[in-house]
């Protein structure tokens, strides 16, 4: 509660006004005030109590002034009074609540237009306090998000533009890392690189399988073990022996001769198909069978026949073939591995060269020592053994080799398919997308990426207290605007306008919240809002009168006040709220101000208007009411106790006390007492007989009229009555101009005006 208006000065009409710290504002304070006079500075400083802003006090600086402004006002509830010095407050009071013209130009309209700011202010004006700290905590999360955006954008900006290429930030830095990039991008370059040669691709052969015989030890020691059970090797050595002394081609010989010679019959002669001589007896003949037999035959065809195998399989042909088809897989693999990836041909073909000569060397010894002795068991040497198993090392080698050529067919043909298709752009645009995905992983950018991410990840969990804190608020509000609007059409009905609002709604805007109306004139909604209709469409602007913008304005305030929860600790400061209103409005606006004081801790209601200010005077509490007036003084303006009664009092009243006193003692001017003795009448006849002294009758015609009804039933006055009215009109014609060219200067005797005054106030008791 404001106690006192202690001192103003420096201040619009206030030079240095000290006069209110003597009177005391009580819980109902009305200030009166000529227009220019100040009233409007009271109100302007009170707001800037109620807000802590100090300019509404600041730009009302008194011109000329050589000091800053310096306001005091004895406050309740707290240390010592409120104190504006040095354009700040010692302390302020938000619990206060003005209504004034700068209410209606932020939260009502401006003008004649209905703009974004109005409507987010009034949005404020309707949430209240709660509904603005969850509106405030809303904002701070938008703001927060909006600070984000700028950082992301700093962020993307530091993030090198070539390294992305035709990728947005966002899906640069959502590449994920590849175990084997620099592999990845090689294939995708050879995959690019297939349409751009797909003749050579489609006319090279695939990989052959490379083949290296192996030597089967295994397999030519049964060869080398083989022998006769027939011909013992001494039989052998000597039969051999004996076809040497022969000479050259004996053992041919000899063998034709063994073909003529019969078969041993039991008991028959066996003669000798050269000299004819019994053979059956004969030892070295059955040693001669044996040696020429065909066993004996196929076992040195046999030990023959190996080596020319031997030479065959692994002689300088197989040798050549096989280094060739090493050159040809190796070109090949050369070519593919522009395009896929291919198994390296890495054979050292001079050391195969070297351990399959050794190998077939080795068997190609031992099968000559079993030529030279064919019936002897023969077996393959350390060296030899060792040597095959070093070049069957080498054949797996190779046939490993083999199989992942092989294999890589499968990958060739792919490479075909593709440089068959030719969609190079998709190719190019993985390839492209490989580069980047190193990129983005790669030193500097890695971490720009990381900080870019971070940013990213911060704003989603903000975006999320975002979105509470707007369903916090809409919860809210769904329960207020539908109340806030059923008191505002109560107040307009009240004040008996001719509208009244609907589809009272929130509405959520980058700029913030604000809230949205239709005004509604018989039954058809206005929008209201910063769109500008087109000529002649019906608007705000055109639609309501001044009046109804003000009736407006102060159900905005008084509904805003009725949503308030606290109340009842509330400073409600109102200045001239009845601009534009009509008498009915002008009548329930004091019949609000009155309700309103009953439920709040203080009201101020300020005005230039006597009358209004008078009614509000006239119902409320005498205990809790003080009246203050800004007087002229001098060229300033000076802060006084405003005797409202007698303004209260209307002239009848005056003339009529006029008349009690000069009864009781003689009074300054006599003439003014004669004066009031017409019109006491008159005020007395046109309350008393409304129907038949309207306004403008006169009592002569009066006096007329109530004798043609005397005795009838529908009289006025009785005779003594009407002849009463005719004694006290002549006396006050007397003194008045109309009835009297020389009234000023009509000599007046006091005991005649005695009686004529008593006659007088004892006829108006009637």
């Amino acid at each position: 509660m404001i106690n006192h208006l202690q001192l103003f000065r420096n201040v619009g009409k206030f030079d240095s006004v000290a006069t209110g710290a003597q009177i005391p504002l009580t819980r109902l304070t009305l200030v009166y005030a000529e227009n220019g006079r100040g009233k409007t500075t009271i109100a302007a400083v009170l707001r800037s109590l109620a807000t802590n802003d100090p300019l509404p006090i600041v730009e009302r600086r008194r011109l000329a002034a050589p000091h800053p402004p310096h306001v005091v006002l004895d406050c309740a509830g707290g240390a010592g009074p409120a104190i504006f010095q040095n354009n700040a407050w010692t302390r302020f009071l938000p619990n206060i609540a003005v209504f004034d013209d700068i209410f209606v130009d932020q939260n009502v309209y401006s003008g004649l237009t209905v703009d974004t700011d109005h409507r987010q202010r009034l949005h404020e004006l309707i949430i209240g306090a709660q509904g603005i700290a969850l509106n405030t905590a809303l904002q701070d999360h938008i703001a927060r998000i909006e600070g984000h955006n700028r950082t992301l954008r700093a962020r993307a900006d530091a993030i090198p533009a070539a390294e992305r290429g035709d990728l947005s930030v966002d899906d640069f830095c959502a590449l994920a890392p590849r175990p084997d990039i620099e592999g990845d991008i090689q294939r995708a370059q050879r995959n690019l690189a297939a349409p751009e040669q797909q003749d050579m691709i489609r006319t090279t052969a695939e990989f052959d399988a490379l083949i290296l015989p192996r030597i089967d030890a295994d397999g030519i020691t049964p060869l080398l073990q083989r022998d006769l059970p027939g011909l013992d090797a001494a039989a052998a050595e000597q039969v051999r022996l004996h076809l040497e002394s022969i000479g050259v081609g004996g053992e041919a010989w000899v063998a034709d001769g063994m073909h003529r010679a019969p078969e041993p019959a039991a008991g028959q002669p066996q003669p000798c198909p050269f000299c004819a001589q019994d053979l059956q007896g004969s030892a070295l003949m059955a040693h001669y069978r044996a040696y020429f037999s065909e066993g004996y035959a196929d076992l040195k065809g046999a030990v023959a026949a190996a080596p020319e195998d031997i030479e065959r399989h692994h002689g300088g042909e197989a040798a050549a073939a096989f280094e060739r088809s090493v050159r040809i897989s190796g070109e090949r693999r050369q070519f593919w591995s522009r395009f896929a990836e291919m198994p390296h041909v890495r054979l050292d073909t001079a050391e195969i060269a070297r351990a399959w000569r050794a190998a077939r060397e080795a068997i190609v010894t031992a099968l000559r020592a079993k030529q030279d002795a064919p019936l002897e068991r023969m077996d393959l040497s350390e060296e030899a053994r060792t040597a095959i198993a070093a070049f069957n090392q080498q054949c797996e080698n190779v046939a490993a080799l083999s199989a992942r050529l092989v294999a890589s067919n499968v990958e060739i043909a792919i490479v075909k398919e593709r440089a068959a298709a030719g969609n190079r752009a998709a190719l190019a645009a993985d390839l492209a997308r490989l580069v980047a995905t190193r990129a983005r992983h790669t030193g500097v950018t890695a971490a720009l990426c990381a900080e870019y991410l971070a940013e990213k990840a911060a704003k989603t969990v903000t975006e999320g207290q975002r979105e509470a804190a707007r369903t916090a608020l809409e919860q809210y509000r769904q329960n207020v605007f539908p109340a806030y609007q059923a008191a505002i059409n109560d107040y307009l009905q009240r004040f008996n306008a001719g509208f009244r609002l609907g589809n009272f709604t929130s509405v959520n805007t980058r700029a913030g919240s604000s809230c949205t109306y239709n005004v509604l004139i018989n039954n058809q909604p206005i929008a209201v809002g910063p769109a500008n209709p087109g000529p002649g469409a019906p608007s705000f602007r055109n639609t309501l009168s001044a009046g109804d913008r003000n009736t407006l304005a102060l159900a905005f305030f008084f509904a805003s006040l009725d949503q308030d929860p606290g109340l009842a600790q509330k400073i409600v400061v109102i200045d001239d709220p009845i601009t534009s209103l009509d008498d009915h409005r002008s009548l329930t606006t004091v019949q609000e101000v009155r309700n309103l004081a009953q439920r709040v801790a203080q009201i101020i209601a300020l005005s230039h208007n006597k009358p209004f200010l008078c009614r509000i005077w006239e119902g409320a509490d005498t205990a809790g009411r003080a009246a203050l007036e800004i007087a002229r003084d001098g060229a300033g303006s000076t802060i006084r106790t405003w005797d409202v009664t007698q303004d209260c009092i209307t002239e009848h009243d005056r003339r009529h006390a006029l008349l009690r006193q000069y009864l009781q003692a003689n009074v300054p001017n006599n003439r003014l007492v004669a004066a009031a003795i017409r019109p006491v009448i008159e005020a007395f006849c046109r309350v008393a007989y409304p129907e038949h002294f309207p306004p403008g009758m006169f009592l002569g015609p009066f006096r007329g009229l109530c004798e043609q009804r005397v005795g009838a039933a529908n009289q006025i006055l009785d005779q003594a009555d009407i002849n009463e009215l005719r004694a006290l009109a002549e006396c006050g014609n007397r003194f008045h101009h109309d009835t009297n060219a020389a009234w000023e200067t009509e000599h007046i005797n006091d005991a005649e005006l005695v009686g004529f005054v008593q006659r007088t106030l004892n006829f108006v008791k009637r």
